[in-house]
This record gives C-alpha cells, structure tokens and sequence, in this order.
C-alpha cells in the first residue's frame, strides 16, 4: 500500500466485533493526540441518503455525484457505474492527508497490508494469520489454540490496542 500516512487494518470473521472494537479505539487513540480516519468496506448494498431527501432525490434523479455540506460536515456520494469492487488505495487517495495522522481500515482482509486480526474462538470460526503474512498481531478474547510468534493482545483491553496501534503508527509514519 502507498500512501502519506500509515494505514492499518482490522480482519476478522464477521461477527467477531470489528466495528465494536473500533467504536472504543478511535477515542483512546484521540486521547493519544492521533487524528484517525477510518474506511470501512461493506460487503452489501448501503446508503447514507433517506428517501424523500433532497440530495437522495437528486441522486435518484441520475446525478453521479452529490455532495452535501453545511458548517459543520460534508459528504460526497458517488453512483459507482458499472458496479466494481472498491480499490482500497484508490480509498486511501480519497483522504485528506493533511486532516490525519493514521488511517484504519474495517474490511479488506484478503489483501495484502498491515493488519491486526480479531479472533474469538468460542465463534469456531478459522484463525487468518496462517495464511496472511501480512497480519503484524492478534488480537483475541481466549488462547489461541496454536502458538504464533505474532505480538499477542487482549481484544477486550481497547487501552492495550491503542498503545499497540500508537507504536506501530509511530514505528510507520513516513517522515
């Protein structure tokens, strides 16, 4: 991945609490004096826009692009024709790199960059990091069942993370 900041993951099984985790991570990483942005890759259909709202409506109407501002916040919706997968460094451009000091991403996982894998085995679900030398730790609630010679963290300790993320982040950042 080429980009200005530091970009880190956060793969798991659905279901596994990657939103929750980032949920309590964002302020403890705030605390820490990081800017974060975050983008998070949805597997379905979604929208921000509610029917009978202008901009849902121009958009319907066949605009390729809105863009909705007011003091306080903006946000530009893009129609993506033909429907395509999302790049994640075509994302990561997106950003404004001059608004963060780290990018952490929900989603992605079968790609190739520096991710920390959520785990929680009572789910039953396979561990990623046999098979994805790009994942840097492991992040779970119960013994892993394997040894691994990746940095170990508590999924349930956000302040653990948040120091974990801030070194690396530190370790990463381009001057």
């Amino acid at each position: 991945m080429t980009a200005s900041l530091p970009v880190l993951g956060f793969a798991a099984w659905s279901g596994t609490g990657k939103t929750t985790l980032l949920r309590g991570l964002i302020p403890a990483l705030q605390a820490r004096g990081m800017r974060v942005a975050v983008i998070k890759h949805a597997h379905h259909d979604f929208d921000i826009d509610k029917p009978g709202k202008d901009s849902y409506e121009l958009r319907k109407a066949g605009a390729d692009q809105v863009l909705v501002a007011s003091s306080r916040r903006w946000a530009l919706v893009t129609e993506v024709r033909p429907e395509r997968e999302p790049v994640l460094e075509d994302l990561v451009g997106r950003l404004d790199a001059e608004s963060c000091d780290l990018i952490l991403v929900e989603g992605f996982r079968h790609l190739a960059f520096p991710k920390i894998e959520l785990h929680r085995p009572s789910l039953g679900r396979p561990l990623l990091f046999p098979e994805d030398p790009s994942i840097i730790a492991v992040a779970a609630d119960a013994p892993l069942g394997r040894e691994t010679a990746l940095p170990r963290l508590d999924l349930n300790d956000i302040d653990a993370i948040a120091e974990f993320v801030r070194a690396w982040r530190e370790k990463n950042r381009q001057v």
